[in-house]
């Protein structure tokens, strides 16, 4: 993925925002070819519901009448919170590094749903050893930096026609909920949750952590932009822009839990059609997560109490869009088998 040359402005952002004027659309002759065969399969119109609208989805979105998946990847964004030493986790920050070497040796959750689902795994490293600043203190990052982190997640998808996108991070669901907050008002509370699984004491401090946050910038977070760039996280900025080059690739991207979809709504609110490529691959057991869904209009495809991040929901999610295409592709048409249609 190219970025565009640089925005007349001299602003890194106004990049980002040409990008999306860019966004193409459906492939509404890939859908309507999708459609018209699903048409003609040896089943009652409408018996295997979301699956068929699954398919549609993903000849629209990768342009293909004969929708399938060839390269699918997950790409987990890792990176370090500041905020962590306001005590909002618990597990300390040690094990960043400890879990992107248990990534790198195979022995991590999303590994296995990888081997077993037959997906391609790539983990990027943000810095994770230089933790953003607190962001209850100061920016987590400068308009440069995150302009330059997006272009970096735009960069990272490369290789691959069907993306599912995930985080690793002690402290992100603070910073997520922060960015949610800021983004959408209410009460700090109505956006923090146990996240790794904080107690009732670590819970207030996740909360007072996302006040403080917050309230430092007054009236300054009607950019969505600004938002994500001064509560928000490396690895948020990040998945923002493989959401964005995706579609820009026509690639279709199912986005896992809480934290991915912090990116996810920083896009949703500067245009709710941003996310048209996208599916929720799962409703976590973070109890925002769920409004935050209903705020960016997404019907998640599983809900199994998960909330482990690392793109665990994604990958799960990515089996049920397989079948569903293997199911389309495979089956016999009414003719093929000789079936009378319905009378």
């Amino acid at each position: 993925m190219v970025m565009p040359p640089p925005s007349p402005s001299g602003l890194p952002f106004d990049d980002i925002r040409d990008l999306l004027k860019r966004m193409p659309g459906p492939d509404e002759d890939a859908r309507a070819a999708a459609r018209a065969r699903d048409a003609n399969l040896t089943k009652p119109a409408g018996s295997l519901g979301r699956l068929e609208q699954i398919v549609e989805w993903v000849a629209a979105w990768s342009g293909k009448a004969e929708p399938r998946i060839d390269r699918p990847l997950v790409a987990i964004f890792a990176t370090a919170h500041g905020v962590t030493r306001q005590g909002v986790s618990a597990f300390p920050d040690s094990v960043n590094r400890q879990m992107l070497d248990n990534f790198a040796a195979g022995g991590a959750a999303i590994n296995q749903l990888c081997i077993a689902n037959d997906l391609g795994l790539k983990v990027f490293d943000l810095a994770i050893e230089v933790p953003t600043p607190d962001i209850t203190e100061a920016d987590a990052m400068d308009e440069r930096a995150c302009a330059a982190t997006i272009a970096f997640g735009m960069e990272a998808i490369a290789g691959t026609d069907f993306l599912c996108l995930g985080e690793m991070g002690i402290g992100n669901t603070t910073v997520a909920a922060a960015v949610h907050h800021g983004l959408y008002g209410g009460t700090p509370e109505d956006w923090v949750g146990p996240g790794t699984g904080v107690d009732a004491e670590g819970l207030g401090r996740k909360a007072d952590a996302v006040r403080r946050a917050v309230a430092r910038h007054g009236g300054a977070l009607d950019d969505p932009l600004e938002v994500l760039r001064r509560v928000g996280g490396r690895e948020i900025a990040a998945i923002a822009g493989a959401i964005l080059a995706a579609r820009l690739q026509r690639i279709p991207v199912l986005l896992d839990g809480y934290v991915v979809t912090a990116a996810a709504a920083v896009l949703h609110a500067m245009d709710p059609s941003s996310l048209d490529h996208c599916l929720a691959a799962h409703r976590s057991a973070e109890p925002a997560h769920g409004r935050v869904l209903d705020k960016i209009g997404k019907r998640p495809l599983l809900d199994l109490g998960m909330r482990l991040g690392e793109a665990s929901g994604a990958a799960l999610a990515c089996g049920i869009v397989r079948n569903a295409l293997a199911l389309h592709a495979g089956m016999a048409t009414f003719e093929q088998a000789a079936v009378s249609r319905k009378a």
